[in-house]
């Protein structure tokens, strides 16, 4: 059964305007296996996922089910193809019993009317056979996160999938629901289900999967056999570098020894369950302290459970040695804080305000709404960080949304930079944006910790993180798992740490 291919995309490419978001893409499925679909932000993975189930249209190349050739043009027409998809965030009805939510466009019927009494006990026996200990006639609200994924998934099973698609699906679970749900995914394996897994979680990858699938850029790095990639090479393939031939680079600036320096934050214990354990960590006057670690390793959600964008449930934080409670990204601004979004586009820029708007925008929530700024000192503010930022507009009222995506992110790391803060968060404050304005940033981030601010660092490009960085965190799986100094800040050991240094 193991060698028995079920599902067979083949030259598979995918074009949207400016970007070949799939090129030539190769992926087999077989009967009863795991199979993990592996690669960094932006390599293809949703796309594969999206035209194998006709929610996007397949520009090219083919696709076979059981070696005859299929193309979905709805995911309605995917799962009559028997090919189902469980995504991170559950697509049910939560006002609707479990059961309901299982027989969903399908139920069974008795003399033309719904006949609940079958639908009820159905349900509870397809329950009882993958062992989902649920109730079928309980509201799906009332469920846990992870029991609503494996109701997902039993509605799947039901409904006779040969392929069955796992989008993320442990990324808001505790450990003991994750175990739950790889032994419901080891039981449908072993009836023969083919599982593409899509994660980000390394250790889950080799827990669980029989076979890897690394794509990059939209392109095919290879399908391995999962014990005969160990966990380095598959982070050399997801990051695009060969590792055997990885040299070390010599950081571009001298680097200050900061043990020292006076602690601007110290955090003891904080975490936040579903989102990131609980870590300690202590950042220094002076110093940039990066974060490094694959996508989806928790490092946005360490800098954000500090700032309090997503409250912590459990630790301590202190400023200057003094314990701090930090409830809203309010209460971290009034000490000293700042913090540039992943997104800026969702989380940062407005898009139809003026660059001066955008600008004072974090200054005047700061002071609060019964000390409005004056129009003066609005405006000299805009120009003196249009200035020095050299942020190229054609003046301060010009809309923010049509500057490039290099001048926007200069605007929000001018909003931060008018707070005057102690503690400065950057996560991907390069990312899409061009090679000169990357460097400009860099050498900002530099010169305001050489001025004495302390900055937490996160990038996804080594190279970056090497140039600007005196200390790292090395974060996996939603954990802060070590510490990098001196002679450690290589791209070997970087790698070797994200990958827990294994060979």
């Amino acid at each position: 059964m193991e060698n028995e291919m079920v599902l067979d995309m083949h030259d598979i490419t995918k074009s949207f305007p400016g970007v070949k978001a799939l090129s030539h893409v190769d992926f087999t499925l077989r009967k009863g296996e795991i199979h993990a679909l592996m690669g960094e932000n932006g390599a293809g993975k949703s796309t594969l996922i999206k035209v194998l189930t006709g929610v996007y249209e397949l520009e090219a190349g083919v696709i076979r089910m059981d070696g005859k050739n299929i193309t979905n043009h709805s995911p309605q027409e995917a799962q009559r193809n028997r090919i189902s998809t469980v995504y991170q965030e559950v697509n049910l009805c939560p006002n609707l019993t479990v059961a309901e939510n299982l027989f969903l466009g399908r139920e069974p019927r008795k003399f033309g009317l719904i006949d609940w009494k079958s639908i009820n006990k159905k349900a509870a026996k397809i329950l009882r056979k993958l062992r989902i200990e649920v109730s079928a006639t309980q509201d799906l609200e009332e469920c846990s996160i992870a029991n609503q994924q494996m109701i997902a998934i039993a509605r799947a099973v039901d409904m006779k999938c040969k392929v069955l698609i796992l989008d993320e699906p442990t990324s808001s679970l505790d450990e003991d629901e994750v175990s739950k749900l790889f032994a419901l995914m080891r039981d449908l394996k072993k009836q023969g289900v083919g599982i593409i897994f899509v994660t980000h979680f390394l250790e889950q990858v080799y827990e669980v999967c029989d076979r890897i699938t690394v794509l990059r850029n939209g392109e095919l790095v290879g399908a391995y056999n999962t014990e005969d990639l160990p966990r380095i090479k598959l982070v050399s393939r997801m990051m695009g570098k060969d590792f055997d031939d990885l040299a070390d680079i010599k950081s571009l600036y001298k680097q200050k020894d900061y043990t020292k320096a006076e602690t601007i934050v110290r955090a003891e214990g904080l975490g936040r369950k579903g989102s990131i354990k609980p870590f300690d960590m202590t950042i220094r006057k002076g110093e940039v302290l990066g974060l490094s670690g694959l996508l989806g390793s928790g490092r946005s959600e360490l800098v954000r459970a500090v700032y309090g964008a997503d409250k912590p449930d459990s630790g301590f934080l202190y400023v200057h040695n003094r314990e701090t409670k930090i409830n809203t990204p309010l209460d971290a601004m009034k000490s000293g804080m700042a913090y540039l979004p992943e997104d800026r586009k969702r989380d940062g820029v407005i898009a139809d305000l003026s660059v001066r708007e955008n600008i004072i925008l974090a200054l005047q929530a700061k002071k609060g709404m019964f000390k409005p700024m004056g129009k003066k000192e609005m405006e000299e503010a805009a120009d003196h960080y249009i200035d020095i930022l050299q942020i190229k507009t054609p003046n301060r009222e010009t809309p923010v949304r049509s500057l490039s995506g290099g001048n926007q992110q200069k605007v929000i790391i001018a909003r931060w930079l008018l707070t005057n803060p102690e503690f400065l968060i950057l996560d991907e404050p390069t990312r899409g944006i061009d090679v000169g304005t990357k460097t400009e940033i860099q050498k900002l981030v530099l010169e305001l910790a050489d001025q004495g601010m302390a900055v937490a660092f996160i990038s996804s490009e080594i190279e970056e993180m090497l140039r600007t960085c005196s200390r790292m965190l090395i974060m996996r799986d939603g954990e802060k798992v070590d510490e990098l100094t001196g002679n450690q800040l290589s791209q070997d050991g970087i790698m070797n740490a994200i990958a827990g240094g294994e060979d």
